[in-house]
């Protein structure tokens, strides 16, 4: 006669196994998903965006040369031979850029062989650096001309095409593609400078009203890595144009050790 008087006992045991969801718990839960979420999405924008972004703007950019490389070939510029025997050809003058508009290609073979990024005119973010491509400033000169062809890149997001500027060694090659041509500029030195350093945009960087008839490039980039506390600043100088009908220079050759992305 004791079994009846037990199956309520049970049934109790079995609501209280049962937990009601409260507003905190829920909650605690929309919380914990949304930080997982975001967690992800730091990690595509930062690391695995960086990657998909890199190869596909290093895909495009070969796809660029490869169609250069097949149309007619353009006359190539006046030359000059200089006292040594050297054959020194004039670099063609280049218009400058609108915003967002493509005109040449970066190739630095100390990032290896697959690196070939888009220069564009404009540095401001959702037209120009935003998708990946490296940007000319407004007051900037053109390749190969006297002065200072000066630009900007990501070192972080959107493909990070200047995340190794801090790998570049001295007398690196940094070779700017263009359809009539290749010009070469040789890596000097790197510095760092807070943000509001612009005079290392100037033609002769960081000397007001020096004309020197050197032609200088410039490439800066945010620094440290994921920070807008600092700038990273790239000094290169003008080594020579190579017209399209002599075929790549000597400069793109692959060098000993490929730089690795920083982190």
């Amino acid at each position: 006669m004791t079994a009846p008087s037990s199956l309520p006992t049970r049934r109790a045991r079995r609501r209280r196994v049962r937990p009601r969801a409260t507003f905190t718990s829920v909650l605690g839960e929309l919380l914990l998903t949304a930080g997982v979420v975001v967690l992800l999405f730091v990690s595509w924008q930062m690391w695995i965006g960086d990657i998909i972004i890199g190869a596909q703007s290093n895909s495009e950019g070969h796809a660029v040369s490869e169609e250069w490389a097949q149309l007619p070939v353009p006359e190539p510029p006046p030359v000059t031979t200089e006292e040594d025997g050297d054959v020194w050809y004039e670099p063609p003058v280049l218009a400058h850029p609108e915003h967002g508009m493509k005109f040449a290609q970066m190739l630095i073979p100390r990032f290896g062989p697959d690196y070939n990024v888009a220069i564009a005119g404009g540095t401001s973010r959702p037209v120009t650096l935003d998708n990946g491509w490296i940007g000319v400033y407004d007051q900037s000169a053109m390749p190969g001309q006297v002065g200072n062809f000066s630009m900007a890149g990501h070192r972080t997001t959107w493909g990070a095409p200047l995340n190794r500027m801090d790998k570049l060694r001295l007398d690196d090659a940094i070779v700017v593609e263009t359809q009539e041509g290749w010009y070469t500029y040789r890596f000097r030195t790197l510095e760092y400078v807070t943000p509001d350093k612009v005079d290392v945009l100037l033609d002769v960087p960081q000397v007001p009203g020096a004309a020197t008839g050197e032609r200088y490039m410039t490439l800066t980039a945010c620094s440290p890595l994921y920070s807008l506390a600092e700038r990273i600043v790239g000094y290169a100088v003008f080594e020579g144009f190579q017209p399209r009908a002599e075929g790549p220079p000597a400069s793109l050759e692959p060098v000993a050790e490929v730089a690795p992305p920083s982190i």
